[in-house]
């Protein structure tokens, strides 16, 4: 029997079909808490910490189709070759559809949350971000709100200084990051792109798009079709990237609808 790899999940629920969570840049599995219990008990999910996020173990490298591999390896281990629902929203969203296209016999529906299989964007919003978090003085962090305050000036947007907080952790030896931020900055051209993968995953894809957002475009359609030629195109209306917190209520009830099917 093959050794899972080395990811940190949670389980939320003990009935119905598995649904599994794969979170964006910057995020963690437990970022979807919330989604997963509006679920039960029709559903129950596994959130999963990506490598080099959360409490998943860092890699020194990223790459899509390695990333892929070790969340199917996982998947194969922990359950057996049973397919789940994937859902992955922004980076996890490229990481599922990889995954799917490689491994199709593990994925029943897969959920793309507001990404395209086609290079993004927003690499200079993320290096900001990045470079504004590896610039925080954490020696002169005694609690979260002094790395707020220093991150103020660089990212006015309290929302998006919360969010990325919440991947710092204190420990008996002072404050240190979750996330492998060094990486990620360096990384960042291949987290923005999406490599070329062959084959089509030919089972019901949900691609859910933020109607404020510029990661799903008209342009992308053809290229999601040839790879997932199933595809089910829903927008969320008042949502942008990060749909699944902006809009909870619609976003649930998409999956809900969707993954619930005949």
């Amino acid at each position: 029997m093959s050794t899972a790899p080395d990811l940190h999940t949670t389980e939320i629920g003990d009935s119905g079909e598995r649904v599994v969570f794969l979170h964006g840049l910057f995020g963690q599995g437990r970022n979807f808490t919330q989604v997963a219990k509006s679920l039960q008990p029709e559903l129950r999910s596994t959130l999963v910490d990506l490598p080099n996020h959360g409490r998943s173990a860092w890699t020194g490298s990223v790459d899509y189709v390695d990333v892929a591999d070790t969340v199917a390896t996982w998947l194969r281990t922990a359950y057996d070759g049973e397919p789940v629902h994937l859902v992955g929203h922004s980076m996890g969203g490229k990481v599922a559809m990889v995954l799917a296209l490689r491994h199709p016999e593990l994925v029943d529906r897969l959920v793309g949350v507001d990404i395209s299989p086609a290079p993004s964007d927003g690499a200079g919003e993320f290096e900001h971000l990045l470079t504004s978090l590896t610039g925080l003085d954490l020696a002169a962090v005694g609690r979260r709100s002094d790395a707020d305050e220093q991150l103020a000036a660089a990212i006015p947007d309290e929302r998006v200084r919360g969010f990325l907080l919440q991947n710092l952790r204190s420990t008996e030896g002072g404050w240190h990051w979750q996330a492998d931020l060094d990486l990620l900055l360096r990384e960042l051209p291949s987290i923005a792109g999406f490599p070329e993968v062959e084959g089509t995953f030919d089972h019901p894809v949900l691609w859910m798009a933020g109607e404020r957002s510029g990661y799903v475009r008209p342009e992308h359609e053809e290229r999601m079709r040839e790879l997932f030629p199933r595809t089910f195109t829903v927008t969320v209306k008042g949502a942008g990237h990060w749909v699944h917190s902006e809009q909870p209520e619609a976003f649930v009830s998409a999956l809900r609808v969707f993954l619930l099917a005949d």
